[in-house]
């Protein structure tokens, strides 16, 4: 059985993980409709993936004896101005997401909750991923400016992501 305060804080990040796959689902809508539609297959997969990330979070919650509480998801801020406004957001939002699980990592260790700080080392070593990842897009972005040639290269790079 999880305590509760483990539980509340498992919801909130099933919340927040929502949350992402809600706003990278924006920002899809936002590539494609300026024509970078490489860039938006690949903030749809990052949709699905944190979707997959709060179903997980669930899952373990439903097997731990706790009770899913499903709260309401806030609607992101929209629209963007530029691909590299975009994916600046993506990185800061995942170095935001990567401090909600160490916040969560660090909990569960004070409340002696060993199976949640196990279940929460694959959320770790995700985050170090999902910023490398985004990272090196917003610095890509950069290197190639407004030219409007290179950034149609970055976005068919993009959309190779399988």
């Amino acid at each position: 059985m999880l305590k509760k305060t483990i539980e509340e804080a498992l919801n909130k990040q099933v919340n927040r993980e929502l949350y992402s796959s809600y706003l990278y689902r924006a920002m899809t809508v936002y590539a494609n409709s300026i024509n970078m539609k490489g860039s938006g297959h690949w903030l749809a997969l990052q949709s699905d993936e944190e979707y997959m990330h709060a179903m997980k979070i669930l899952t373990y919650i439903e097997e731990a004896g706790g009770e899913v509480k499903l709260l309401p998801i806030e609607a992101p801020k929209t629209p963007w101005k530029t691909l590299g406004e975009v994916f600046s957001e993506v990185y800061e939002h995942e170095q935001k997401v990567t401090k909600m699980i160490h916040d969560l990592v660090e909990l569960a260790g004070k409340e002696k909750d060993f199976a949640t700080l196990n279940m929460l080392q694959w959320f770790v070593a995700e985050q170090v991923e999902e910023e490398a990842n985004a990272s090196e897009i917003v610095e890509k972005i950069k290197q190639v400016g407004d030219v409007i040639g290179h950034l149609f290269y970055l976005d068919k790079e993009l959309g190779k992501r399988g």
